[in-house]
């Protein structure tokens, strides 16, 4: 499936959409999610256009992705959660979770995080 060039996070680089600005360079944006899961909750996302994880891991250089990584743990590091500890999530496909079809990680931190899966 192609990338739609419309979704929210790809209007949110373009500057079409506001956001809070964690973190931003030529090839990531941070930012604080509306509905935040925690007191610390930053979507990381990469600017190129890659759809979901699988995405990213096949066609972004390896430098690319590195540098996203670094970005993550960097930002873990400067947000105060690097000695306390913090989840990082991504979702992939519908079963996943995924309901942005851009590839993006959650950093969750400052408070104790519950199980991996909540049980229904």
């Amino acid at each position: 499936m192609a990338y739609d060039s419309n979704n929210i996070f790809a209007k949110i680089i373009r500057g079409e959409i506001p956001c809070k600005k964690v973190y931003e360079d030529a090839e990531v944006l941070a930012f604080e999610d509306i509905s935040p899961a925690a007191p610390l909750h930053v979507l990381v996302i990469p600017k190129g256009e890659y759809r979901s994880f699988d995405s990213f891991a096949r066609k972004a250089s390896p430098e690319e992705m590195v540098h996203f990584f670094r970005v993550v743990q960097k930002l873990a590091e400067e947000l105060d959660v690097k000695e306390s500890g913090y989840r990082l999530i991504t979702n992939h496909g519908a079963e996943g979770g995924q309901t942005v079809d851009h590839f993006h990680i959650h950093l969750l931190g400052k408070k104790p995080m519950s199980k991996l899966l909540a049980t229904e």
